[in-house]
């Protein structure tokens, strides 16, 4: 891994119906047990697809994806944070980035059949802010309401 005399990589997450997802799961634990880290989630308040919305139902979901997705994280044992961010999953990233450093950009979609994320091409389109970028393919995690 990192020969930087046990310097903490960090790690950057973009996920919303994925992320408490087990592939996501699988790869923090990967990640957490190659070495000393830490993770922000960024989930874009990305609208619903199945209905009219307010961004604040919008926003709302995405606030209950990330507690429940901060606490699946937390419960592996690793320093995590987060936030709402911006409906445009780009926009969203580069905010965060804009902020604080990070060593690694993992970007963690639905299949590509059906992601949005994925025919709009995310995983290149962010790595073109100059950090390497990992792709978890997942699936829907349903929101349990708080």
């Amino acid at each position: 891994m990192d020969g930087g005399g046990g310097r903490i990589r960090r790690y950057l997450i973009v996920a919303n119906q994925t992320l408490s997802g087990g592939a996501l799961l699988a790869k923090v634990r990967e990640l957490r047990d190659a070495g000393p880290c830490r993770f922000h989630i960024v989930v874009p308040a990305t609208p619903p697809h199945d209905h009219a919305y307010t961004d604040a139902e919008a926003h709302r979901i995405a606030r209950e994806r990330l507690e429940v997705g901060l606490h699946r994280l937390r419960d592996l044992g690793v320093d995590v944070t987060g936030e709402v961010g911006d409906e445009h999953p780009v926009s969203a990233v580069k905010d965060v980035l804009d902020r604080e450093p990070f060593d690694e950009i993992i970007v963690s979609t639905l299949p590509p059949r059906i992601s949005k994320w994925l025919r709009a091409d995310l995983p290149h389109r962010v790595a073109g802010f100059g950090l390497p970028v990992s792709h978890v393919e997942g699936r829907a995690e349903p929101v349990t309401p708080t």
